[in-house]
């Protein structure tokens, strides 16, 4: 497949190594993208336009995130209008209007008792925020000696120090020395090999290992389990059938709260407005972030339970007190918020959980007919994600996808590898012919690719 027709670039962009220099960039390698800058100028639709003028498809909707397509004139209208109306106010202590809006509009589409949103600004400070909730709930119940955490093996939670400690990628914590004191539960990516459609049959018994953790510290001590539905940085570990379910069972019965990072499977990415909705579990907490405003305005939050809020508001002591001492200045930033607003508007109008349940059989397929591409050992899906791992160098388990992911941005794809992963997310408004001609350039890519 050839590479797109390059398009006229509108704007010099300078790409010497001193301009580069000023900008530390973040999960990147810098020396490479310095030596081979890959600048993005524009974006419209399921497109974006790079600095030397090439059209690229947007494999991964930004990082997850820009489900409807970018570009999209309503929400640009409402960043402005908000901007020159209202363009800041404090978080503390003073309120504007459209924080309550966005949170009811929110939680209109939760699971049923999910219904009191705290607004953070991205998907690592919800997490932050969520283990916190879930140790002062504890303490102010009485309860203090439930502080320990437990996450899961290959979960991603952001990169604040609470993230990177119950998540359980090593790369995002090793260099970085002690963090919180947390457990992790055993991932559930099946074998290499199995190139499962959809959900795993088999391996609702990992859930039981939390039992072991039970065992080892007595429920007493152990305050919530965080795990994503659907585990996208890691690779795109769709849950086995009746897992999360056991997972909800244990913690009821032993009395622990169950938090559900939704940052990746929130606003419809599953065939749902959420991933507890998709695969039919109910957190007691649950973090959002990245989708709720398509990705124009940085905003993320955590919603609870009612009996979780009004917890804190009981023991909260004289009406003036603060009942939970924790925060950030851009909390519901009202330009983030307008934002929210009009994304969730379009969600609603253009019905895009729909759009995605229609568009996954056609997905499923063309991921899946990679099976035989070369260096190809396994693929995982559900909704629109899909990860496929890609058989590592020798000495070098990283080296292969990024080989890929360049050459494909080459062709005019942009897909995201992760480890040993290429993952594939696009926009909700792609089109079948768009979904088949990234699978075939992938497929030529790897084909060529040594």
């Amino acid at each position: 497949m050839n590479a797109p027709e390059k398009l006229p670039p509108t704007d010099a962009v300078r790409t010497d190594a001193q301009w580069l220099a000023a900008h530390w960039m973040p999960y990147t390698g810098n020396r490479d993208f310095k030596a081979r800058p890959r600048l993005i100028t524009g974006a419209s639709g399921a497109y974006y336009t790079t600095h030397d003028g090439r059209q690229v498809f947007d494999g991964l909707s930004g990082l997850w995130c820009s489900g409807l397509g970018h570009g999209r004139r309503e929400i640009a209208d409402a960043i402005g209008r908000q901007a020159a109306t209202l363009d800041y106010a404090p978080a503390f202590q003073f309120g504007h209007p459209l924080s309550f809006e966005l949170a009811n509009r929110i939680v209109a589409h939760m699971p049923a008792g999910l219904n009191r949103v705290f607004f953070t600004d991205s998907g690592s400070e919800a997490t932050d925020t969520a283990l916190k909730m879930a140790r002062a709930y504890w303490r102010t119940r009485g309860q203090a000696g439930k502080t320990r955490l437990i996450g899961r093996t290959k979960g991603y939670h952001g990169v604040n120090f609470g993230g990177i400690s119950v998540g359980g990628l090593v790369a995002n914590r090793k260099a970085f020395g002690q963090g919180v004191e947390a457990d992790h539960l055993p991932h559930t990516q099946p074998p290499a090999g199995s190139f499962h459609k959809g959900m795993p049959p088999t391996g609702a018994e990992l859930a039981d290992e939390l039992l072991n953790l039970i065992a080892l510290h007595d429920a007493s001590n152990i305050a919530a389990v965080i795990v994503e539905p659907l585990a996208g940085s890691a690779g795109v570990i769709v849950p086995p059938v009746g897992y999360l379910q056991r997972l909800r069972e244990i913690c009821t019965q032993h009395d622990i709260l169950l938090i559900f990072d939704e940052v990746i499977t929130g606003f419809g990415r599953m065939g749902a407005w959420t991933g507890s909705e998709a695969f039919g579990v109910t957190p007691d907490i649950l973090n959002f972030a990245k989708q709720v405003t398509n990705g124009a305005q940085p905003l993320g939050g955590v919603v609870v339970r009612q009996d979780i809020y009004d917890t804190f508001m009981a023991a909260g002591g004289p009406e003036y007190m603060l009942e939970f001492t924790h925060g950030y200045t851009y909390s519901a930033h009202p330009v983030a918020c307008a934002a929210g607003i009009a994304a969730i508007d379009l969600l609603e109008r253009e019905d895009a959980v729909q759009r995605v349940r229609e568009l996954t059989p056609k997905f499923e397929a063309a991921v899946h007919s990679l099976r035989s591409a070369r260096h190809v050992t396994d693929i995982r899906n559900y909704g629109l994600a899909a990860g496929l791992t890609i058989a590592a160098l020798p000495g070098e388990p990283a080296k292969r996808p990024w080989q890929v992911a360049m050459a494909m941005y080459e062709r005019g794809f942009y897909a995201r590898y992760s480890g040993d992963t290429i993952a594939f997310a696009p926009p909700f408004v792609a089109t079948p012919a768009e979904i088949d001609r990234f699978v075939a350039a992938l497929g030529e890519t790897l084909d060529q690719t040594a």
